[in-house]
């Protein structure tokens, strides 16, 4: 049984989720958060509309891995540095793949340059001989670091400058434990992005359905979806070709 303490900390950490993909520009939007626990184990859930997108740049990522991060801020700004909890910790797996993809893979870190060095998988089990130096492995560390340090402090500046309205969803959030995109609209007003096609569809639906008496279907359809998206803090599979 989840305590009263804990449901808080959930609450404040879906509710960062959710407030800042609803700031960053290149998050996806919100569907739905939830702080009722999952059979895999999840103590929270947050869905979000996917854009069709088969090619990110290194800006776009970093709204995503700020969006991963802020369930971890969110916890800081309202709890304490010292009271952070280990609620993030897959959130902070998928930021580390993300970010070490972007340096090893994609060629998208100015000191390491334009290289690549994916991994070999036919290694026979013997492992894998590595392409590159010692002091290029420090290198690549450093900056994943680095990277993600800076991602951080942005994330937590965002969550202090939205500080009311994620207090607002995360009572909310307490109150009903499951909250969808209409709610957070009704709380803090329409995302300040223009709408790319996939959302504006999607907006247009919810509008559709609530007109002509639908929604409850419209609301049992998403929740057939849900299963069909990655899940946990943090939300839905991050980035095409990353994680």
């Amino acid at each position: 049984m989840i305590n009263k303490k804990e449901l808080e900390i959930i609450s404040h950490h879906e509710a960062g989720h959710a407030i800042a993909g609803w700031f960053l520009e290149h998050a996806d939007p919100l569907l739905k958060v939830t702080i009722v626990p999952r059979s895999n184990g999840a103590l929270g859930f947050a869905q979000y509309l996917p854009r069709e997108m088969h090619l990110r740049s290194m800006p776009q990522i970093m709204d995503v891995v700020c969006m991963a991060l802020a369930g971890r801020a969110a916890e800081q700004v309202f709890f304490g540095t010292g009271n952070i909890t280990t609620g993030a910790s897959d959130d902070l797996r998928k930021v580390t793949a993300m970010i070490y993809q972007t340096i090893q893979i994609y060629g998208m870190n100015e000191r390491i340059g334009q290289l690549a060095f994916p991994k070999d998988d036919a290694g026979g089990g013997f492992g894998e001989e590595k392409k590159y130096s010692d002091a290029t492995a420090q290198a690549m560390d450093e900056e994943a670091k680095r990277i993600v340090d800076e991602a951080y402090a942005r994330t937590v500046r965002l969550i202090e400058e939205r500080k009311e309205e994620v207090q607002k969803v995360a009572q909310l959030l307490l109150e009903k434990e499951t909250i969808h995109h209409d709610d957070v609209l009704e709380l803090v007003g329409e995302r300040p992005f223009e709408k790319d096609p996939a959302y504006q569809q999607y907006v247009s639906s919810r509008k559709s359905s609530e007109e002509d008496g639908s929604e409850d279907k419209s609301s049992r359809d998403d929740e057939k979806k849900e299963d069909e998206v990655t899940g946990g803090s943090g939300g839905a599979g991050l980035v095409p070709g990353l994680v």
